[in-house]
């Protein structure tokens, strides 16, 4: 087992009510480092009781004490101070990130943590802005709008942005007045109780965050069908999706949903193709095509496809992966070896049903490192029903197709169940509009790829959830309307 400090701080603790404690059954389980396949330390493994009593904290949190009892602009200078003990450390958990989920250094510290950090700054901000409305109603009588916080928030979260994803619900939870019980996922446990931390020292109340590790189908499976949870958010699978949805409805509570993604990245034939190419090249390979809006699907006018492709191919095997600590590294490993023989099938499957193997679909060596590190991957002539071109993989695996025209490749990029991002690459404006209003995705990008601020929406069509994350949005996920009369006469 590794022993560097930095994974040491907390290990094997819950995080409830305000203090650091063991799961009541005394169990603990490792995380992993994806780079080296050893374990980091031993994480405990929360489970129904302690669910249970985390929620029981955040409910007491909200009902009573400091947190129900303070100012809008009390709240906002909470959440700033967390964004200042987050840049405080802002190093140490880039590298905390690095080692337990495997991403490059320079991607953790430049995107993952800096835009945590905006992100409590930002909700900080809409702490104090967050208001009702007058009503104009004939009759002698005041009405007028509150928007309430709705209670105890469950926030599940993946592995793929442990930090980032934490920030982009905690923070507008907190913002808006609940309390919140986080569950990260088992494999990344690491960043979220240091954020547990950092909040406590911030001067955040006892129970307001509560932080339980465990596993999706014990802890996580708790914290959604527990009575006393009034709102769940979840990012992950469209399969733990659906499940989400079914068990949250014991008690009617709230759910959002951020899943899964076959984003469909559209280049025109009058695209900048340098451009375009380096575009398709992080839209896919970009943490290691661990996110739910990689460009998986490269839907490439027939006109240009021998260049492009020839271009592309040529980029992609630039890339190799390395150790994640090493700053000029630019792709890591996968998560697990579960994950890298998940790839590995959907690469067989590509082979099996016909598409043509360009570059990759083989494991990569690392200085005999026994990571879980896979080549990039680019399959052609691959058509809509081949199973690469239907079920996301979730790795460095791209499938490209050709299209005729743009009405073609509108087509085939909505011939999808999911609907999370597409991008379209264009140099004609009318074009790049027309693709923008009709494909059916939450976010379309134009002559760009995987952009993000926190100010602007982010979520998804289809199978892909529903609810927005990011921007004034995210406010409608935390808060409910109460309508009030006054009579006057």
């Amino acid at each position: 087992m590794q022993t560097d400090a930095l994974v040491a701080i907390r290990a094997g603790k819950l995080f409830i009510g305000g203090e650091w404690r063991d799961a009541e059954s005394g169990r603990t389980f490792p995380t992993i480092n994806p780079s080296t396949a050893e374990p980091l330390t031993e994480v405990a493994e929360g489970d129904v009781a302690d669910v249970d009593q985390a929620v029981r904290a955040a409910r007491g949190a909200f009902e009573s004490g400091a947190w129900p009892a303070m100012d809008a602009r009390s709240r906002a200078k909470l959440l700033h101070a967390v964004a200042d003990g987050l840049e405080a450390r802002a190093d140490e958990l880039a590298r905390l990130e690095t080692m337990d989920n495997g991403k490059p250094l320079r991607e953790a510290r430049m995107f993952d943590i800096k835009e945590s950090i905006e992100c409590f700054r930002y909700y900080a901000g809409w702490a104090d802005k967050i208001y009702g409305d007058v009503i104009p109603l004939p009759g002698p009588y005041l009405n007028y709008t509150r928007l309430e916080p709705i209670g105890v928030c469950g926030a599940i979260i993946p592995w793929n942005y442990p930090l980032q994803m934490a920030a982009w619900k905690v923070a507008p939870a907190l913002a808006c007045g609940n309390t919140v019980v986080l569950k990260p996922a088992e494999q990344t446990p690491l960043t979220a109780l240091e954020l547990a931390r950092i909040a406590s020292e911030a001067g955040l109340p006892a129970g307001v965050l509560n932080v339980v590790t465990g596993h999706g189908e014990t802890a996580g499976a708790a914290l959604v069908r527990h009575p006393d949870v009034d709102k769940i958010a979840f990012t992950g699978s469209t399969e733990v999706g659906r499940i989400i949805q079914r068990e949250a409805a014991g008690n009617l509570k709230r759910v959002s949903l951020e899943l899964g993604g076959k984003s469909p990245n559209i280049v025109l034939a009058d695209a900048d193709i340098e451009a375009a190419v380096r575009g398709a090249t992080s839209a896919i390979f970009y943490n290691t095509g661990q996110a739910c809006t990689a460009g998986s699907r490269l839907l490439i006018d027939e006109s240009i496809r021998d260049e492009f492709l020839e271009k592309l191919a040529k980029r992609a095997d630039g890339m190799r992966p390395g150790d994640p600590l090493n700053p000029k590294t630019r792709m890591g490993p996968l998560i697990s070896q579960e994950q890298l023989d998940r790839v590995l099938g959907y690469i067989e499957k590509g082979k099996s049903e016909g598409a043509e193997l360009v570059i990759g679909g083989d494991r990569a060596e690392v200085s005999n490192n026994p990571g879980y590190f896979l080549n990039p991957t680019i399959f052609d002539r691959v058509t809509p029903e081949m199973t690469i071109a239907r079920e996301e993989i979730f790795g460095p695996v791209l499938a490209v197709t050709t299209f005729a025209d743009l009405d073609e490749a509108i087509e085939l990029g909505n011939k999808t169940d999911y609907g999370l991002a597409a991008a379209v690459w264009t140099q004609d404006v009318k074009k790049a509009h027309r693709a923008a209003h009709a494909l059916r995705a939450g976010t379309v990008w134009v002559n760009m790829y995987h952009t993000l601020d926190t100010g602007s929406p982010f979520g998804g069509y289809k199978h892909s959830g529903y609810g927005r994350e990011l921007g004034k949005y995210a406010l409608d996920l935390y808060t409910q309307v109460k309508s009030v009369w006054v009579n006057l006469a």
